[in-house]
């Protein structure tokens, strides 16, 4: 019965660079559209929902992980700016990149599904950090698979 499922607890690992705060953690199975991040009051709340339990005649013999629903609040050791900050999903790890700043923003952060098992969100981009949106992110993307027979070329690869 779904109602009776705790949240199972996620680990994490946190590391900081100059520029950001990154936040890792393993959420398999979950799709994108069932993930979503807040950050405020220098906290940040991982979440993703209970996906499908098993269909049809089958008993269980042992359940000892399922898929969802996962949480966890961890304490941020610095400001961040959470609107600018740049989450993706993609091989059952969740990693949440969030800008270092003086002054902390608080956001709700949800993913765009880019393929099966694949999400993003794009808040900024390079280096010094800039602002930047998820429809400029696909098209620079776009920019680097033209001419490349379909495949993504690096993001320093000369296009043709």
């Amino acid at each position: 019965m779904q109602a009776d499922i705790t949240p199972q607890h996620v680990p994490v690992t946190i590391y900081r660079s100059a520029e950001r705060l990154t936040i890792a953690a393993p959420m398999p199975g979950a799709e994108p559209a069932d993930i979503r991040v807040e950050v405020a009051d220098g906290r940040a709340v991982l979440h993703a929902d209970l996906r499908a339990r098993l269909k049809g005649d089958k008993q269980v013999l042992t359940e000892e992980w399922h898929v969802g629903p996962y949480h966890r609040e961890v304490e941020l050791p610095t400001a961040v700016d959470a609107e600018l900050a740049n989450v993706t999903y993609r091989n059952g790890v969740l990693v949440v990149a969030l800008p270092i700043t003086a002054r902390a923003r608080a956001a709700r952060l949800t993913l765009t599904t880019i393929g099966p098992g694949y999400g993003e969100r794009v808040g900024n981009q390079g280096h010094p950090i800039r602002p930047a949106t998820q429809e400029q992110h696909e098209a620079a993307r776009a920019r680097r698979v033209k001419g490349t027979g379909g495949r993504e070329a690096s993001p320093g690869t000369p296009l043709a």
